[in-house]
């Protein structure tokens, strides 16, 4: 399995929602991030490397922490010597060693993000209940049909109440999972960690097990 998590702008939830994601379906968590890396990161080779020819994918991923991750560099010299178009290359070969990959793609609709949906063989896209968020969310749902990058589900995140999302379900293409607003997981965000890891019981926990459940049928 290799999920590309995407969005149409910053700041709606996307990289939490592929980490969490990551560590309900114990895939590895791929920073393709390349110029705002966000995922937790460690010492050794990064996806930078890998791009630039100077590391395997393989050899990058890190098992240290509670969800394995191939983090990305954090220096301008780094995302000057990598080569986007590797990506590919790069996350199928993480897929064939661990068997599932999630793939936190950059925001929005540059070169970057066309590589990362590439990367994968379906897409959950990331979105909030706002006007500019959901106008981001239907172009890069349409740079995802340019590409055939199939929609697997969208997240509505930080919805205020849950109900029926029918409208923007036909807009999208996809069925649509709401996330509300939770200190849980807000809490679990600072610390580095998945919800599920700091708070297993929570409703938070829950609703990414449901998530990662949906995904799996659809992929």
């Amino acid at each position: 399995m290799r999920l590309t998590v995407t969005a149409g702008k910053g700041g709606v939830g996307k990289t939490t929602v592929a980490y969490n994601l990551a560590a309900e379906l114990d895939a590895v968590a791929v920073d393709a991030d390349l110029g705002m890396a966000d995922l937790p990161s460690a010492r050794g080779p990064d996806l930078h490397d890998v791009l630039a020819g100077r590391a395997s994918a393989v050899e990058a991923v890190r098992e240290c922490g509670p969800v394995a991750v191939l983090p990305c560099g954090r220096s301008l010299a780094g995302v000057r010597a990598a080569d986007p178009a590797a990506l590919v290359d790069a996350v199928q070969a993480v897929e064939r060693e661990y068997g599932r990959v999630v793939v936190d793609a950059p925001a929005g609709m540059h070169s970057d993000a066309g590589v990362a949906l590439l990367a994968g063989e379906a897409a959950l896209l990331v979105t909030r209940p706002t006007r500019a968020a959901l106008a981001g969310a239907v172009r890069t749902r349409e740079l995802a049909r340019e590409l055939d990058t199939p929609l697997a589900r969208v997240v509505l995140n930080r919805a205020d109440r849950l109900g029926s999302h029918d409208r923007l379900a036909s807009t999208l293409g996809a069925p649509v999972t709401a996330l509300p607003e939770s200190d849980r997981l807000a809490t679990a965000q600072r610390a580095g960690q998945p919800v599920a890891a700091l708070a297993p019981d929570s409703s938070a926990s829950e609703q990414f097990g449901a998530l990662a459940r949906a995904v799996e049928r659809a992929v």
